[in-house]
C-alpha cells in the first residue's frame, strides 16, 4: 500500500495528456463500449495494441469475453461521445450513428480513426485488468483527436 495521497497523485499524472478511445465489441446481449484513455501502440511485429479498463467495470466484463474488439479513437467534437460512454447503467447506443468492423465490432461515426482485433491476454495489476489486444483491422479519417487534460476534455485556454 502506498503512502501517497491518491487524490494528489491524480492531480500529478492529470498533467500527462492523453487520447480518448472508446471500446467496443458486439455481444450476445448487443453492443457495448466504455471510455478509455489508457491506450497505446504496444508493438509493430506482431501488431498489438494496449489497453486498461477498470477491472469491475460492467462494460469491460462484458467486453472481456467478445470474439473481437473495437477501437474508436474520438475527434475533437466528440465530447458528447466521450461522456455518454463513460456513464454507467444507460443504453449508450440509443443516440450514436456506427457501423459495423469486419469483426462485428462497433465502430462509432465521426471517430478519427478505428481499429478491430482480438485480446491475447488480460493480467489484473491494482483495480484495472491490463489487456493485449492483436489488430487485424485499421481505419483513419481526417479530424483532430479529442484530449483529456487534467480532468477534463481538451486543452485549456
Amino acid at each position: 500500500m502506498s503512502s501517497l495521497d491518491i487524490s494528489h497523485y491524480k492531480e500529478v499524472v492529470g498533467h500527462y495528456v492523453t487520447g480518448v478511445v472508446v471500446i467496443t465489441a458486439h455481444t450476445a446481449e448487443g453492443p457495448v463500449g466504455f471510455t478509455c484513455q489508457t491506450f497505446s501502440s504496444l508493438s509493430l511485429d506482431p501488431i498489438l495494441i494496449s489497453f486498461a479498463a477498470n477491472s469491475a467495470g460492467q462494460s469491460w466484463l462484458r467486453i472481456r469475453g467478445a470474439e473481437a474488439v473495437g477501437f474508436n479513437m474520438l475527434a475533437a467534437d466528440q465530447v458528447d461521445v466521450a461522456r455518454v460512454f463513460a456513464t454507467s447503467g444507460i443504453d449508450k447506443f440509443a443516440d450514436v450513428h456506427w457501423n459495423t468492423a469486419p469483426h462485428g465490432s462497433p465502430l462509432l461515426e465521426g471517430a478519427i480513426a478505428h481499429l478491430e482485433g482480438r485480446i491475447l491476454s488480460v493480467a489484473t495489476h491494482g483495480d484495472h485488468d491490463f489487456a493485449v489486444v492483436a489488430i487485424d483491422f485499421v481505419q483513419a479519417d481526417a479530424g483532430s483527436p479529442l484530449l483529456y487534460y487534467r480532468g477534463d476534455f481538451g486543452l485549456p485556454g
